[in-house]
């Protein structure tokens, strides 16, 4: 276990949502990275390896469901990378479940039923999860 702050990689096509989690996450120590869509997160997480992934569902250019499948194609940290994503429930909520159990270990939060801190502590806790099993 390393000392230096987790990254966490924000992909979220509204500006001023990845703005505010950028903003609170770096306000708690770790370091933010933010993609504006799916296939520019996919490159930053590959080339990155991010500690967390906060994926917004609903994007142009790739959506967060195929940026996931797509990552977790990719090789052994792609797989086990810890991913929330945050959606509206746009997309059906049959779909969404499939994917997140599908792409394990997959979150998602409802953005209309979680504010900031919550999603923080959210993403804290995964963290501390994760460093259990290293």
């Amino acid at each position: 276990m390393t000392d230096q702050p987790a990254k966490i990689l924000i992909v979220e096509d509204e500006a001023i949502i990845s703005k505010a989690y950028a903003d609170e996450l770096r306000d708690e120590g770790y370091i933010a990275l933010v993609a504006a869509n799916g296939q520019a997160g996919l490159e930053l997480a590959i080339r990155e390896k991010p500690d967390l992934i906060l994926l917004d569902i609903l994007m142009p250019i790739m959506n967060g469901l195929v940026m996931m499948d797509k990552l977790r194609a990719t090789d052994l940290y792609g797989k086990n990378v810890p991913i929330i994503l945050l959606t509206n429930l746009s997309a059906s909520e049959e779909e969404i479940m499939k994917a997140v159990t599908k792409n394990e270990p997959a979150y998602y939060l409802v953005k209309s039923d979680w504010n900031l801190s919550q999603v923080v502590a959210k993403i804290k806790e995964r963290l501390a999860r994760k460093e259990q099993f290293e």
